[in-house]
């Protein structure tokens, strides 16, 4: 079983939460484990994060990165964090799928759109992506 990182922003905002469920359902229905799922979440103090240090919760997402086949990130909303864990993914060669939404009237990044490692994925509507994403794990 393919595993796949999932990022997305968490302290840069949580509005898009309900469609980082839906994308990291639909990867999970590929047949893939989304080593973070909770990203998914409404709020993520179910996981004890609140409890914990930022160590520790640097620890952990490190480990879990390294362990993954790919990395799928949602870019649309500005994260630090985000940017950090692609850059990490691309210095340990990891293949790394950036889904942006065009439409929210923010441009990209241009150390995203302009990196020759990953590949960028716009869409609208998280229907569009079942097919880029199927093809993105085809290719782990």
């Amino acid at each position: 079983m393919k595993k796949i990182y999932f990022a997305g922003s968490i302290r840069g905002g949580r509005d898009d939460a309900a469609i980082y469920k839906l994308i990291i359902d639909l990867v999970g229905s590929l047949g893939c484990q989304v080593l973070t799922e909770h990203i998914g979440l409404k709020t993520t103090t179910s996981m004890g994060e609140a409890s914990r240090s930022e160590k520790w919760i640097y620890d952990r997402d490190s480990a879990w990165l390294k362990q993954a086949d790919g990395v799928i990130a949602e870019v649309t909303t500005p994260s630090l964090g985000v940017g950090y864990e692609i850059a990490k993914a691309e210095a340990w060669d990891k293949p790394v799928l950036a889904l942006y939404r065009p439409s929210r009237g923010q441009k990209l990044s241009a150390m995203v759109a302009g990196s020759p490692g990953l590949k960028v994925c716009e869409y609208s509507d998280v229907s569009e992506l079942a097919s880029p994403i199927k093809n993105f794990i085809d290719k782990l």
